[in-house]
């Protein structure tokens, strides 16, 4: 079965897809078009090279004041215009035939007071909530409904709905409210990014990655896949997933992730989520022949 992907962002890189794509892969992914002429030139290399396609959403850059909505915020007028910018790009995405339409969960991020999270990428300080402003019964109510659209969503435009998740705290990883609801929504689905995976474990002692990995394996849909180097600095952050990096010099040990997701799932997709530009082709061949061994093992 093809499993594995790799990423169009801002336009069609026809460079890039002629050397990163092979013909064992599923598709690409594709993510915030730069405008509607980028978005036609999007089109006609998806029909003319057959081309399966998920979506980061959103489709086309620049709908909204932020790339992601805030479904979960506390602002009214947030929320409803959240709720509004998805269904226009759901729409907007019908005509190519997703396979699926991946968003970030939860967003807002709620984050641990006591984690330092400096390292974490926010548009701005609307993107996050501190756990302590916000009660776990307010935001087990907001992922209810948020799930119930969603997956309306998903059944009303044929696609798959799929989040993935981002900055955890202790509503997601020590709670069953997530499993809860994806169990009551089986057609939403999960992406685990495990260069996010990996940078979490490193500044939260509370989390672990393969408990997480192992938690929420069953219901993961697609992996988005990079590395990325956390020592007394984070450093290279998106950066190909080798055999060769090592775990001793601040490396996510990407190998024992697929192994605890194996044990859960042997039905995802992997995207590359890297930037290939900073490794030769022998280099970025050999990444991949690695990880078509992890994901059969």
């Amino acid at each position: 079965m093809k499993r594995l992907m790799i990423g169009q962002f801002d336009r069609f890189d026809t460079k890039r897809q002629n050397r990163d794509f092979r013909n064992y892969f599923f598709g690409i992914e594709v993510n915030q078009m730069e405008s509607l002429y980028e978005l036609q030139i999007l089109k006609d290399n998806i029909r003319e090279r057959n081309l399966n396609i998920g979506i980061h959403f959103p489709l086309l850059k620049n709908q909204w004041r932020s790339r992601d909505p805030q479904y979960l915020s506390k602002d009214n007028r947030t929320y409803e215009e959240s709720i509004k910018y998805m269904e226009n790009e759901f729409a907007r995405a019908q005509e190519l035939n997703p396979n699926y339409i991946l968003l970030h969960y939860p967003k807002p991020v709620i984050l641990d007071d006591n984690v330092d999270w400096t390292s974490w990428r926010f548009e701005d300080d609307t993107e996050y909530y501190y756990e302590s402003t916000i009660s776990y019964e307010y935001f087990k109510e907001r992922s209810r409904h948020f799930f119930k659209i969603l997956s309306e969503y998903g059944k009303k435009y044929n696609f798959t709905p799929v989040l993935e998740l981002d900055g955890l705290n202790r509503y997601i990883y020590e709670t069953s409210l997530l499993e809860n609801l994806l169990e009551e929504y089986p057609n939403i689905k999960l992406c685990l990014d495990f260069g996010r995976i990996h940078l979490q474990e490193c500044i939260d002692k509370n989390f672990t990655a393969k408990k997480i990995i192992s938690k929420f394996g069953r219901y993961t849909y697609l992996v988005h896949l990079w590395n990325v180097k956390v020592n007394t600095n984070v450093t290279n952050s998106h950066y190909p997933a080798l055999k060769t990096l090592r775990v001793e010099d601040g490396w996510g040990d990407m190998e024992s992730f697929f192994n605890a997701l194996n044990r859960e799932n042997n039905n995802y997709k992997v995207l590359f989520e890297h930037k290939s530009n900073l490794i030769s082709d022998e280099e970025l061949e050999e990444c991949y022949q690695w990880v078509v061994e992890m994901i059969n093992n």
